[in-house]
């Protein structure tokens, strides 16, 4: 937070998410039943939601400050971990594989999320204006408002693919969802 106005720069906004995501990754893997269930979608909502508007606003303005090296580095991660989310969300929590899989997708995203913290974030904070970072911390909650709510990794890693395939399939991941929602509550 920057000091002056109390609003939240873009850098403490994704740390934060960090720290969800680290508590959602660890509740998976203590939990049963319909509360794990839970956990895995709201895990797998915010992984999608937090990547989509990462490609978007944070790395490409970070290649400047960190170089396209770190940059294209976290870009591969990132398709990994949602090559990965996918395979996990595709299989289903009772799936045989799910836990060593979730075990290789939790490994990938922590890793991501330190380099991230270690050598993105830390460039971007140097070469850009507090007020900049500020307003990407903006930018970002937009992107995530019509991001896609679960991975697609067919759509790739490119900030324009994002933009222009996020917000049609963000609309067909929350009819999905929405639909599914229905079902259970009308099957019990």
């Amino acid at each position: 937070m920057t000091t002056e106005t109390g609003e939240q720069d873009v850098i403490d906004l994704l740390i934060g998410q960090h720290q969800q995501i680290k508590a959602l990754l660890a509740e998976v893997k203590s939990s049963a039943g319909e509360q794990r269930k839970e956990a895995f979608a709201e895990l797998v909502r915010l992984l999608a939601v937090h990547e989509s508007a990462e490609e978007q606003i944070v790395h490409p303005a970070a290649r400047d400050d960190a170089g396209d090296d770190v940059v294209d580095a976290r870009l591969r991660e990132e398709d990994d971990a949602k090559t990965l989310l996918n395979e996990l969300y595709e299989m289903g929590l009772d799936a045989p594989r799910f836990e060593t899989r979730f075990a290789a997708l939790e490994t990938a995203v922590l890793t991501h999320a330190e380099q991230e913290e270690q050598t993105e974030f830390p460039a971007l904070r140097k070469g850009t204006t507090a007020g900049r970072l500020r307003l990407m911390a903006g930018a970002v909650r937009v992107a995530e408002a019509i991001a896609p709510t679960r991975p697609h990794p067919q759509a790739g890693t490119h900030p324009l693919n994002n933009l222009i395939m996020g917000p049609p399939v963000a609309i067909f991941d929350k009819v999905r969802e929405a639909v599914g929602d229905w079902r259970r509550s009308h099957d019990a």
